[in-house]
């Protein structure tokens, strides 16, 4: 019965792509331990050290002091919702000055339930290549038409828009600030201009760079100053904030028609209170403390080659990229290989990814290892 399921199996071990989940004894801001070995994470999105750190969660704990519960037991749109909701999306609309917000489960869940909802029959996205599955999948679930254009060539995306545009009703350019698997970032000033120029709306997902680019740490678009430009800008709690879920922040007619339109926003249980209490706490008490760990971590990403603190180490094959892997494992560092589909066949890597809590002779020493 499951022959076919077997098959495909067998067929990923043998060429390096098999993936489990490993039995971790436990993390801190820092490290992680496996089979009784501690070990200097490279794999974890814990960009400024606030999840798993033990000081952190006593002192929110003590802030807290019972007053927000473990479940929500509901969707927001039926009695999912109390005030601390509203609160965190009020904060955020300040940070951003954008006229409204929207709190999402994860970063998945907003990518997919936006741009599934915006883009409708008759409509056309202009995605990068190298965007997040979860905009892949978003979409797809659209029923608009979509392109992805060379990533991040702004001259191959004009053409296209150029040819295209005017075939459809309304139009949606979406990108990320900094990609996930390269840790380089978008030509932001362009994507901005060409939206203004062909009377496009303009999704920026800043998953990677929120919490970590920017005075305030709101991202890319801050750095630039082009927030106020942007249509919609997304962001996640689960990577530089160490908590969980995502948002979205921009124009009140969008995030109210997200609110009625997106499926993963309607039909998903809202995320705990307590959750949602310790993301606004963080990013009222913490994240204003962080500006210069983050500089720092940013100049030792730009020393080994990066845009941002996601540095790629292209080896190529799947099984070296497993070796590589195992080296650095036997060296006291732990890292996982990022194989296809993640990125393009040939293009197995290594994602050295950053937190303040990592030297720069930590990551000199990694690369060494792989070297």
């Amino acid at each position: 019965m499951f022959e076919k399921y077997s098959k495909e199996l067998n067929n990923l071990k043998e060429q390096s792509h098999f993936r489990d989940i490993k039995d971790f004894e436990k993390k801190d801001e820092k490290h992680i331990w496996l089979n009784g070995q501690k070990l200097i994470n490279l794999s974890s999105n814990n960009y400024l050290g606030f999840a798993d750190n033990s000081e952190i969660t006593k002192e929110f704990l003590e802030f807290s002091n019972g007053k927000y519960s473990f479940g929500s037991a509901s969707a927001r749109l039926l009695t999912g919702t109390l005030p601390i909701y509203k609160d965190l999306e009020t904060l955020l609309c300040e940070m951003f000055k954008k006229e409204s917000a929207l709190i999402f489960n994860s970063g998945y869940h907003a990518n997919v339930g936006i741009n599934s909802s915006l883009a409708s029959k008759g409509d056309v996205i202009f995605s990068d290549k190298l965007n997040h599955a979860s905009i892949i999948d978003g979409m797809r679930l659209s029923e608009a038409k979509f392109f992805r254009y060379p990533h991040n060539n702004m001259e191959a995306l004009e053409k296209l828009i150029i040819r295209e545009r005017n075939n459809f009703n309304d139009a949606i350019i979406v990108s990320e600030s900094v990609f996930s698997m390269d840790g380089d970032i978008a030509d932001l000033k362009k994507l901005v201009e060409l939206k203004e120029k062909y009377n496009c709306i303009l999704i920026l997902d800043e998953a990677h760079a929120f919490g970590v680019f920017g005075k305030n740490g709101l991202g890319v678009s801050e750095t630039l100053e082009l927030t106020e430009k942007i249509d919609i800008i997304i962001g996640t709690f689960g990577k530089a904030i160490g908590s969980m879920g995502a948002f979205a922040v921009g124009d009140k007619t969008l995030i109210n028609y997200l609110t009625n339109k997106a499926r993963s926003f309607i039909f998903s249980t809202a995320l705990p209170p307590i959750s949602i209490a310790f993301t606004k706490w963080i990013i009222e008490n913490k994240l204003p403390k962080t500006f210069e760990k983050r500089t720092n971590m940013l100049s030792i990403g730009k020393k080994f080659g990066s845009d941002s603190h996601i540095i790629p180490v292209i080896i190529g094959g799947n099984r070296e990229t497993v070796e590589k892997c195992n080296i650095l494992y036997q060296n006291g560092y732990f890292t996982l290989p990022i194989r296809p589909p993640t990125v393009p066949e040939g293009t197995s890597r290594l994602r050295l990814s950053l937190t303040t809590e990592i030297t720069e002779k930590e990551i000199q020493d990694a690369i060494s290892l792989v070297k």
